[in-house]
């Protein structure tokens, strides 16, 4: 089943027609309804792709934000082989917002780590929705860490509306563990490459992906603030999202031109939720071509280059 948008409920009606339409021939082997149910799906297709054409920056929210998309898990059996996950910050706990561990890349070692939503009631709940505690940013430090020494490049998958501001989080040092995995990613002597596959939210976002090469899929966001918590404290009203996302310049295209995000990863059209393979595939490709690019760079160089990305982040945009 389908879970549609707000803004794809006329698609909604146009594809319950032409699914109808074959139900009703299923039952009765003597109508013949294929010419107009596939005048139907030719007419939902023409709307999507007119739909999609040009989303406004909160419409890409909500697609980022599908239930349906990929997930971190998704991505982790979809690419990897002899994914070996490491549990623990050998602190307080085992934090299932963050998932990650070592695992092949079409044959070359890496260590992979990224927020996990879960794809049902039961194991978003158990990942906290994406939203990691401070063990969860100490078990990136820690795998980091070890990939560090043993030379293995990083790839992280960021997903995330935002680290948990619940009261027990802010009593382990919340703010002291995302403080403290961005320092990391910025020391790293390895390649640290990051792929916004859905929400890059906050510092929660920034904690995964201070890295060497950052790409975003097409409908992906990544932002200081969500924008209904960007509306609430600049309007006091929740309901200005739209005017918020807006200002926010949160897209996946906005980034490009500040220089925050290198590439751009195409989704088929419709959303990486509805043809899963080939958006996973794409951000596979694109995770081989940023790695590739640092192969032979010392780890003096990449911490010079990342330092310096970060440095110069958003002069493109002033500039223009």
């Amino acid at each position: 089943m389908t879970n549609y948008l707000d803004f794809e409920k006329p698609l909604a009606e146009i594809e319950g027609k032409a699914a109808e339409l074959r139900a009703m021939a299923r039952q009765n082997e003597e109508m013949d309804i294929e010419a107009e149910a596939a005048g139907l799906d030719k007419k939902a297709a023409d709307l999507m792709e007119t739909l999609y054409a040009d989303l406004t920056p909160w419409r890409k929210c909500q697609v980022a934000r599908h239930a349906d998309r990929p997930h971190c898990k998704d991505y982790i059996d979809a690419l990897f082989t002899e994914y070996t996950p490491l549990a623990g910050d050998r602190n307080f706990a085992d934090d299932h917002a963050v998932m990650g561990g070592l695992a092949r890349l079409d044959g070359r070692a890496v260590m992979v780590i990224g927020h996990e939503k879960g794809n049902d009631t039961k194991s978003r709940i158990e990942r906290n929705f994406g939203m990691a505690r401070p063990e969860g940013y100490r078990k990136a430090i820690r795998l980091m860490d070890m990939a560090d020494r043993f030379g293995i490049p990083v790839v992280t998958l960021v997903d995330t509306p935002g680290a948990y501001p619940g009261k027990g989080a802010e009593e382990r040092g919340q703010s002291e563990a995302i403080a403290r995995s961005t320092q990391k990613c910025l020391q790293l002597g390895v390649p640290l490459v990051s792929v916004i596959i859905g929400e890059g939210g906050s510092g929660g976002a920034v904690a995964f992906a201070t890295a060497n090469r950052v790409a975003m899929l097409q409908h992906s966001v990544y932002s200081v603030i969500s924008p209904e918590g960007c509306a609430s404290i600049l309007w006091k009203d929740a309901e200005k999202m739209r005017e918020a996302a807006e200002a926010l310049r949160l897209t996946a295209q906005n980034l490009k031109e500040l220089g925050v995000c290198d590439r751009i990863v195409s989704e088929p059209t419709g959303g990486a939720h509805r043809h899963k393979k080939i958006a996973i595939d794409g951000v596979g490709a694109a995770i081989q071509a940023m790695l590739d690019e640092l192969e032979n760079k010392s780890a003096d160089e990449l911490r010079q280059s990342r330092r310096q990305k970060y440095l110069d982040l958003g002069s493109k945009g002033l500039a223009a």
